[in-house]
């Protein structure tokens, strides 16, 4: 329920902070790394209690989950819809911003994990959620750094395409890695695990389901599979916005 909670509240304010995100990116990755930053100096006992629910969004991955949802949404939605244009216009700033946040998290558990996994202590679901996570780095560098205009600009169409694509499976791969996670305590009853994975199992087929009839969609009408093309920052050639 508290990722639901997260969700809506995210997007009501990715509504409200459409101007200044398109506006001002770098002051929203800057306040993007300050979380990261508090959220180490709230490990390392710096912070007061005051600062914990917020640290918390952070550690647990949540914000930065819910803008990859409303990131990946945006491209299944339909074409015409107002919400999904405006969206549209600021999916690449969004998905920084979710990635900068996503790497706070990795860095916080990363270490910890790594040893318990050399040592041998880890449960098989927990494993299997760690080698995962470990995929999930690796796409979430190579994605977020072809979401930057200035990497964009030295890809050709085409390849920065392709590399956009692995967004569904660092999306898929996501939603396995909190359902590894979430499953011991679901199996053994626990009520907020259960419901957890009830709301992120439903987010996930929404947007399969979404995405494969936009597909349908678009094929019926002739056109291609992936969102309309926007100029790249060149103005040479276009450049589609498939998932980040």
């Amino acid at each position: 329920m508290d990722f639901l909670v997260v969700l809506v509240v995210t997007l009501a304010a990715v509504f409200v902070l459409h101007d200044p995100i398109k506006k001002a990116p770098v002051l929203f990755y800057a306040l993007s790394v300050l979380a990261v930053a508090l959220l180490f100096a709230g490990a390392y006992g710096l912070l007061g209690k005051w600062w914990t629910p917020g640290i918390m969004l952070v550690q647990r991955c949540m914000i930065a989950f819910a803008l990859f949802t409303i990131v990946m949404f945006t491209g299944a939605l339909p074409r015409d819809l107002s919400a999904a244009k405006m969206l549209r216009s600021i999916r690449s700033e969004l998905s920084i911003v979710a990635c900068i946040l996503c790497l706070g998290h990795v860095c916080m558990y990363l270490a910890p994990y790594a040893l318990r996994a050399i040592a041998g202590s880890m449960g098989t679901s927990m494993l299997v959620s760690f080698i995962v996570a470990m995929l999930l780095f690796v796409l979430l560098l190579v994605l977020g750094a072809t979401s930057f205009g200035v990497v964009k600009r030295r890809m050709s169409s085409a390849a920065w395409k392709n590399v956009q694509r692995f967004a569904y499976a660092f999306f898929g791969l996501a939603y396995v890695h909190l359902m590894f996670m979430l499953a011991p305590s679901a199996v053994l009853g626990g009520m907020q695990a259960q419901v957890s994975v009830a709301i992120y199992s439903a987010v996930i087929v929404s947007y399969a389901v979404l995405r494969l009839y936009r597909a349908w969609k678009d094929r019926s009408l002739g056109i291609g599979s992936s969102d309309s093309p926007a100029l790249d920052p060149k103005g040479d050639s276009p450049k589609t916005q498939e998932a980040f």
